[in-house]
């Protein structure tokens, strides 16, 4: 994260499209203030373990690290989004609690998050799992609140996201050719592919906005910078057609 906010100054901003930067204390918040940014991201863990190994704090200790942050972003106007990590398992300490989940999420809304997007970090989530986890979450947390991001490592996270949409999560993050990882999750595949999110939307008839061929060609850009395939199913099986 030490680049944010070179490159947040460096792309071409659009109307009507936030672009977040995540924030792990107040020097990057400063940093990210002084870059013009409008919406930060702030990180918390339902795994003691993991948000030791990721942050070097514990859940308590983390959560309370944010309270300055939001307390000076809402004086500058900037807008807040939650992340949980872990939220159906760990790679240190196996399943996790919903109500751990539960607990972190309402903390993160009180701070002043809009939104709390809920990560199947290593991507070992089902739609059982999920299910489970969000019935928890809902009991107290309004489904506009919140959002569903899944990794694809054991490749349940189309359906995992299918669960969640269909008890009333209508916001998802993915991202173009399935890019990132977590390099405190040995082994978790990134993101799930937008390529195979949006197909599966554009079947379910539900309108994102989203054009999914230049979504593609967006894909196959990026993989070749990187020298690497896309993880996207969608953009392989459609790439000879575009």
């Amino acid at each position: 994260m030490g680049d944010n906010a070179s490159v947040f100054k460096g792309i071409t901003k659009y109307p009507n499209i936030s672009y977040p930067v995540l924030v792990p204390n107040m020097k990057g918040l400063h940093s990210a203030i002084e870059a013009g940014v409008n919406e930060i991201a702030i990180f918390g863990a339902a795994s003691e373990t993991f948000s030791l190994k990721n942050i070097n704090a514990s859940i308590e200790e983390s959560l309370k690290r944010f309270i300055e942050v939001t307390q000076v972003a809402k004086e500058n106007n900037i807008k807040i989004r939650g992340y949980v990590s872990c939220v159906v398992g760990c790679p240190y300490e196996g399943d996790v609690k919903p109500e751990t989940v539960l607990t972190v999420t309402e903390k993160l809304l009180a701070m002043g998050c809009y939104e709390v997007s809920l990560g199947d970090t290593i991507g070992v989530g089902t739609p059982g799992s999920i299910r489970k986890m969000l019935s928890t979450v809902l009991e107290k947390v309004r489904p506009e609140q919140l959002a569903i991001h899944c990794h694809d490592t054991y490749g349940q996270a189309l359906a995992n996201i299918l669960a969640a949409i269909e008890m009333g999560i209508t916001t998802v993050d993915s991202s173009v050719g399935g890019l990132g990882g977590c390099p405190y999750a040995k082994g978790a595949s990134g993101n799930v592919a937008t390529e195979d999110v949006v197909y599966m939307l554009n079947g379910l008839g539900i309108e994102t906005g989203v054009d999914l061929r230049k979504l593609i060609k967006a894909g196959d850009f990026i993989s070749g910078v990187l020298n690497r395939p896309s993880n996207s199913k969608v953009s392989r099986a459609l790439a000879a057609r575009l």
